[in-house]
């Protein structure tokens, strides 16, 4: 029942909420990240959403869009600014994802919205991450975030697939709040976000034992 008619309600009164009490926030943001981005401080993109419906996530611009002499973007770590690394150690590059949530496109809890081009690369069961809404927090976020594998994300995302309670995902917002607070699992080991997700091998016996 929660899962299938009340977590959309939740979902929706919470966003609606938020975004009523974090307007000064959301408008100040706005302004500021007009400055520093020197432009549009939004940052859309495609991504995955319920039954891979394809979907416009919005976010606060953290990087730039500087490009080398061929035209082609500079690495992450280059094009990063202070102010967008900010953004992501408190989380607040994600609060425009609250327009997504009320239209229906996310949920407040579940895996997160992937590159869309990551859809070919996924596995049976990796796919099943797609059952539900892409969430702005969820299981893998208060679990390692982008510290841990992509393999175990997967693994965590379908586990909170097949086990969504209304206390889990209190308690999950709850875990995201504190690991915000303590500015946890921001950046990988070897990269300024998260490497790109390869796929994961069809002979890779660690990752059929997860």
């Amino acid at each position: 029942m929660y899962a299938k008619c009340l977590k959309r309600v939740m979902d929706f009164t919470l966003s609606l909420l938020a975004t009523l009490v974090l307007s000064p926030v959301l408008l100040i943001l706005t302004v500021l990240g007009a400055v520093k981005m020197k432009g549009n401080p939004f940052f859309t993109q495609l991504r995955p959403g319920k039954d891979e419906k394809i979907f416009r996530m919005i976010k606060f611009r953290t990087m730039t869009c500087e490009k080398d002499a061929e035209g082609n973007l500079l690495p992450d770590e280059q094009r990063l600014t202070k102010y967008g690394k900010l953004l992501r150690s408190t989380s607040l590059d994600e609060l425009p994802e609250l327009i997504n949530i009320l239209k229906g496109d996310m949920s407040i809890v579940g895996p997160r919205p992937l590159l869309v081009q990551y859809l070919p690369l996924y596995n049976d069961e990796q796919r099943r991450r797609h059952e539900v809404r892409p969430g702005m927090t969820g299981y893998a976020q208060v679990h390692g975030r982008n510290t841990i594998s992509w393999e175990e994300k997967f693994r965590l995302d379908v586990e909170y697939v097949d086990n969504i309670t209304f206390f889990g995902d209190v308690k999950i917002i709850f875990q995201t709040a504190l690991a915000v607070l303590k500015r946890d699992g921001i950046s990988s080991e070897t990269s300024a976000t998260m490497e790109p997700f390869q796929g994961t091998p069809a002979n890779d016996t660690e990752t059929v034992q997860l």
